[in-house]
């Protein structure tokens, strides 16, 4: 197998002939995915999707792959095929149609329709073009079969690509529920006939491939669900993600079953599930969804609430419910619903809402107590069943952490896929496939990309160094006048101290040593303000670090006067 080493440089030009596959996203992480092909000298992306912060990136909304490798190509993109319509896929695109609009985007239906309501609010009408499983579409030279697979949201789709270079087969998210809600199965037969003709290098997605077994139908949450319904005595509050169609779907069949009303709370959610309903993927019967507005006419035991915030995002309604943010008071006897997967990194987040929801009198039930979520991702078995199928010259593992890739490679060599044919590649490691094998031939920049408000790339890893500083430790700033004619202390200094848990009372102990330093600094002809800053900075953080054994961020203010 080979992997990635930090010693890859940048790539050589791409063979004659050959194709490049350049991963800008989801290889060791769970989010982000995006993936370049080349051939010919034009590119054809693959899905462009975030990934949410974590605690330790306080204040980023999200995280985008880096584009600055295609930049100065982007009139060489064909177009960005879209596999399905999770954030992880489709929330990047956005980011990428700013920096040239007229892209065109290529997904299903449902897909689309939701990437389309994404940019009307960025004011960007895209150019699109409608697929379904069974498709053929030649998109520059590359062409492009679609194949239906099943996931948590209607309408997925894996895409082979046809190059002279060879086929590449990526699966995008999927699974093999073989008793799906809407009928769609993952396509076996299609995949078979791909098989047949020759998969050269196949792009695995890896997110259960350490799972064991197979995933359980999506249908068995509905005994659950109604399990639920009938105990629950006061309002139900259902958390998912706002583009789990089949899930909100149980939702409100369990809803209309137990004489309850539905209200969507929370602009993505009541946006996501309109698209849905409008185009037939939700089956919504007549007066069962009601506006929010409307829910204080209606008793509590005929109340049921769908919102956003299974992953415990700050600002989303269910956070904002469990700290008492919310126009939604949680009350003793409420049952709240968490159907959906815990994504990795988000444990901590997810817990502190759930005890907050406890503390208020709620009933939480979540995947840890109740089969409220099956995943949306092919386990081990399904992953064999799948390769056996397939049989791919080469195997490339993506959509996951290091341990899910690694995990699926293992998968693919029990199968009979050479181990030198198999390929771990993180973001931005390029990989040639030439002459039916494929190899890592370098590397591209592929870091994070911050998004703060409307900052985009403005943020980096000191800004985020700075912001944790503070938030664990504080600020003290430190004020001073000095006469840079005399090079005396004309006022202050001033010592304040914010979030450091040091009085600034406590600092009369160290003012006669910060005043002895700038004097005799003074008294040597060194008066310049940013050298007598770094003094301060200097005597003030010792001082501070040997008496609290704290090292908060020293903020010295100089003013020449």
């Amino acid at each position: 197998m080979s992997h990635p080493h930090p010693e890859l440089r940048l790539p050589p030009k791409l063979p004659k002939g050959g194709l490049r596959v350049t991963p800008l996203g989801g290889l060791g992480e769970i989010g982000r995915n995006m993936t370049v092909f080349e051939y010919d000298g034009r590119l054809l992306i693959v899905d462009c999707g975030v990934l949410f912060p974590e605690e330790e990136q306080p204040g980023i909304d999200l995280i985008l792959p880096d584009f600055s490798s295609i930049r100065d190509r982007l009139d060489d993109i064909e177009g960005i095929v879209l596999t399905h319509g999770h954030e992880d896929h489709i929330g990047g695109v956005p980011f990428l149609l700013r920096e040239k609009p007229d892209i065109p985007l290529i997904g299903s239906k449902l897909t689309l329709a939701l990437i389309e309501a994404k940019l009307q609010e960025h004011r960007i009408r895209p150019y699109t073009l409608e697929v379904a499983e069974g498709h053929r579409e030649r998109i520059g030279p590359f062409e492009c079969e679609f194949v239906a697979v099943n996931h948590s949201i209607p309408d997925a789709l894996a895409v082979a690509i046809r190059t002279p270079a060879g086929m590449v087969v990526h699966t995008g998210d999927f699974k093999m529920d073989q008793l799906p809600l809407d009928g769609r199965l993952t396509d076996l037969h299609a995949f078979a006939r791909l098989s047949e003709e020759g998969i050269d290098l196949l792009l695995s997605d890896s997110t259960n491939a350490e799972v064991p077994g197979f995933v359980p139908p999506e249908r068995d949450i509905s005994n659950v669900l109604r399990q639920v319904f009938a105990n629950a005595s006061k309002r139900i509050i259902v958390a998912s993600f706002a583009s789990h169609v089949h899930r909100i779907q149980q939702i409100l069949d369990a809803a209309h079953e137990y004489g309850r009303r539905v209200a969507f709370v929370g602009r993505s959610m009541v946006r996501n599930m309109g698209i849905a309903r409008d185009l037939g993927y939700l089956k919504v019967p007549p007066g069962l969804v009601v506006d929010v507005k409307t829910l204080d006419d209606l008793p509590e035991h005929e109340i049921v609430l769908v919102c956003t915030g299974s992953q415990g995002e700050p600002m989303a309604a269910l956070s904002r419910m469990a700290n008492r943010d919310h126009q939604i008071r949680i009350v003793q006897g409420d049952t709240v619903i968490l159907a959906s997967s815990l994504i990795p990194g988000n444990e901590n987040a997810v817990y502190r809402v759930i005890n907050g929801l406890t503390r208020w009198g709620a009933n939480v039930v979540h995947k840890g107590n109740a089969k409220v979520h099956v995943s949306g991702h092919a386990s081990a078995g399904e992953l064999l069943y799948f390769y056996n199928i397939c049989r791919p010259r080469n195997l490339m593992p993506v959509h996951g952490e290091w341990r899910h890739l690694r995990a699926n490679a293992e998968l693919g060599a029990l199968t009979g896929v050479p181990h030198d044919r198999i390929v771990i590649a993180e973001d931005g490691v390029v990989v040639d496939l030439v002459g039916g094998k494929a190899r890592i031939a370098g590397k591209v920049q592929a870091g994070y990309v911050y998004v703060d408000g409307l900052s985009v790339g403005g943020v980096g890893e000191p800004t985020l160094k700075d912001r944790k500083i503070l938030g664990d430790e504080g600020i003290i700033s430190v004020f001073v006048v000095l006469d840079t004619s005399t090079g005396k202390i004309t006022g202050g200094p001033h010592i304040q101290a914010r979030g450091s848990g040091i009085e600034d009372s406590a600092f009369v102990d160290v003012l006669p040593k910060v005043v002895e330093v700038l004097e005799r600094s003074a008294q040597d002809g060194v008066v310049e303000a940013h050298q007598m800053q770094q003094l301060i900075r200097r005597t003030l953080g010792k001082w501070v670090s040997d008496t609290y054994r704290r090292r908060p961020m020293i903020l010295p203010v100089v003013v020449e006067v």
